[in-house]
C-alpha cells in the first residue's frame, strides 16, 4: 500500500528534489507551492503525511500546522526547516508537528523520518482495528438474546461517563470482556487499560502493586515502583475479582474513589490520577458485607452504575450464534474447514447446562475444531460428561417407596450412565432393543441426548445435516 504524501514547500527546485525522491522510496506524492494551495489540496483528498516548509510567502508553516490540526487532531505533519530556524521549528513539534528535518533535506534523511512517521501510523491503523475488533467481538457477536440486549444497552450508556462500574455474573459470562468494550467505547480509549487480579496477589503485595512504593519502603524494595493507577492515568483500571481484597485495604481504595488521590508505601506525597474504575466479582458482595468481609460504603461507590452478566443457563437461544462464531474462529485459527455442529450435538449443548458458560463453551469448540475427523461435529466430537450431565440432571433418587414407572426409569438412566451413555449397550444390558429405549427417552424428554443404535443412525441420517448451525 502507498501512503500519499503533501509536499508543501514555495521553492520549486525543493518541491521537485522531495517529490522525485519521495517517489524513487515508493510514496505517492503532490506538491503545492503554498500553504494555501496545500488546504485547498487538503479538501479534495486524503493525505497520510503532510511535509512543509517553515517560512513561506503568505501561510507560513506554523499556521498551515494549526490549520491541519484543528481538521484533525492526529494528523502527521512534518516540517522542514533551514538551521537558523530549529528553535521555531522545536516549537512548532511542541504544538503538534510530528517532527522536523533540516535543510537541505538529503534523501536518506527522507527515507528514516518519514519511515518512522509510516511505523507511526500503522500502529495506529492497528489500535483503531483492534479497537472495531473488540466492539464487533464483545458487542455483536456474544448474543441477541433479550437478556444480552439489556446487557448491551446498559454498556452503550455507561462506556462514555466516568462512573463506576461494577460488573458480575459467574466464571466465564465474560466480565473481562466488557470491561475493555467499556474502555475501548469511552473518551478514554486512547488511554490505558490497566488489569489487577485481586485474587492472585498476597495481600502484602496489593497495595505496592496498586498504588506503587518508595525505595526502601520494605524488604526488597531496592527502587521507586508505579503503581497501577499511577500506570492507568487517563484510562481504565479493572479490579478484577475485587471481592478478595483484604478488607483492611478497601479504605485505602475508596479514597482513591472519592479523591483521585493517593500515596505510594513508604511515601507522604499525594498523587492525583484521573482513572475510571470498572470491577468484577463472581461473588455475592452483598453476603460478603453481612460477615464483615467487605465495605458496604466501598460497594455502594463500586456499584455507581451495576452490570449483571447472565450465564449462559440464561441464555440458551444464544448458543447457536456462539457456536457458528467459535466454529469460524478456530477454523481460521487452525487451518480447518469444519461447516458446523449437526442437530444432535446442537441438542446436546441446548441440554447441557454449562457451569463454566461461555469460556467452557469455546474451549470444548475449539478441542473439537482441532480433533475434528469430519466436516460435522457430532455429540461424539464432544466430552462425554456433556451427554452423562444431562442423564444425571434426569436421573431421579432412589428412595422406596416408588412407582413401578419411576423404578424403571431409575434402571433405565443409572445403566446409560454405567455405559457412558452407549445406548446399544444400555438397551442390550437392559434385555430390551434401541427403540424401546429410544421412545422411553423421548417420552422423558431426553430424545435428544446422543446414542448410537443402528435403526436410529439411519432414520436420522437424511435429517441430521439439515439442523445443523448455519
Amino acid at each position: 500500500m502507498k501512503h500519499a504524501v503533501l509536499i508543501v514547500d514555495d521553492d520549486p527546485f525543493v518541491n521537485e528534489f522531495v517529490t522525485e525522491a519521495l517517489t524513487r522510496l515508493g510514496y505517492e506524492t503532490e506538491s503545492v507551492l503554498s500553504g494555501e494551495d496545500a488546504l485547498v489540496a487538503m479538501d479534495d483528498r486524503e493525505f497520510d503525511i503532510v511535509l512543509t516548509d517553515l517560512k513561506m510567502g503568505g501561510m507560513d508553516g506554523l499556521e498551515l500546522l494549526r490549520s491541519i490540526r484543528r481538521r484533525d487532531a492526529q494528523a502527521i505533519v512534518m516540517i522542514m526547516t533551514a538551521y537558523g530556524s530549529v528553535e521555531t521549528a522545536v516549537r512548532a513539534v511542541k504544538d503538534g508537528a510530528y517532527d522536523f528535518l533540516i535543510k537541505p533535506v538529503t534523501p536518506e534523511t527522507l527515507e528514516i523520518k518519514l519511515g518512522q512517521a509510516v511505523e507511526t501510523l500503522l500502529l495506529r491503523q492497528e489500535n483503531q482495528q483492534l479497537r472495531q475488533d473488540l466492539t464487533h467481538d464483545y458487542m455483536s457477536m456474544i448474543g441477541k438474546s433479550g437478556v444480552m440486549r439489556e446487557v448491551y444497552e446498559k454498556i452503550q450508556a455507561a462506556a462514555t461517563a466516568r462512573s463506576t462500574v461494577l460488573l458480575t455474573g459467574g466464571s466465564g459470562t465474560g466480565k473481562e470482556m466488557v470491561a475493555r468494550a467499556l474502555h475501548f467505547a469511552s473518551p478514554r480509549s486512547n488511554g490505558p487499560f490497566v488489569r489487577v487480579n485481586c485474587a492472585a496477589l498476597p495481600d502484602e503485595l496489593v497495595e505496592s502493586m496498586l498504588f506503587g512504593h518508595e525505595k526502601g519502603a520494605f524488604t526488597h524494595a531496592y527502587k521507586a515502583t508505579r503503581g497501577r493507577f499511577e500506570v492507568a492515568d487517563g484510562g481504565t483500571i479493572l479490579l478484577d475479582e475485587i471481592s478478595e481484597m483484604n478488607i483492611n485495604l478497601q479504605g485505602k481504595l475508596l479514597r482513591v474513589l472519592q479523591e483521585s488521590e493517593f500515596e505510594r508505601v513508604g511515601s507522604e506525597e499525594t498523587i492525583k490520577v484521573d482513572v475510571r474504575v470498572i470491577a468484577t466479582s463472581n461473588r455475592n458482595l452483598k453476603e460478603y458485607i453481612e460477615r464483615r468481609q467487605f465495605r458496604d460504603d466501598l460497594y455502594y461507590r463500586l456499584a455507581v452504575v451495576p452490570i449483571h452478566l447472565p450465564s449462559l443457563e440464561q441464555r440458551k437461544e444464544d448458543i447457536p450464534l456462539l457456536v457458528d462464531h467459535f466454529v469460524r474462529k478456530y477454523n481460521a485459527e487452525n487451518g480447518r474447514s469444519v461447516k458446523g455442529l449437526t442437530r444432535g450435538a446442537l441438542n446436546l449443548f441446548a441440554g447441557y447446562h454449562w457451569p463454566g458458560n461461555v469460556r467452557e463453551l469455546e474451549n470444548v469448540i475449539e478441542g473439537a475444531i482441532v480433533m475434528a475427523r469430519d466436516e460435522w461435529l457430532t455429540e461424539d466430537d464432544f466430552p462425554m460428561e456433556m451427554s452423562l450431565g444431562r442423564v444425571a440432571d434426569h436421573a431421579p433418587s432412589f428412595e422406596v417407596p416408588l412407582t413401578i414407572k419411576e423404578g424403571n426409569r431409575f434402571l433405565v438412566l443409572k445403566t446409560l450412565e454405567f455405559t457412558n451413555n452407549n445406548r446399544t449397550e444400555a438397551a442390550r444390558r437392559l434385555g430390551i432393543t434401541t427403540r424401546t429405549l429410544r421412545n422411553w427417552l423421548n417420552e422423558w424428554g431426553m430424545g435428544a441426548g446422543g446414542g448410537d443404535s443402528d435403526d436410529e443412525e439411519e432414520e436420522s441420517a437424511g435429517t441430521d445435516r439439515a439442523g445443523s448451525a448455519a
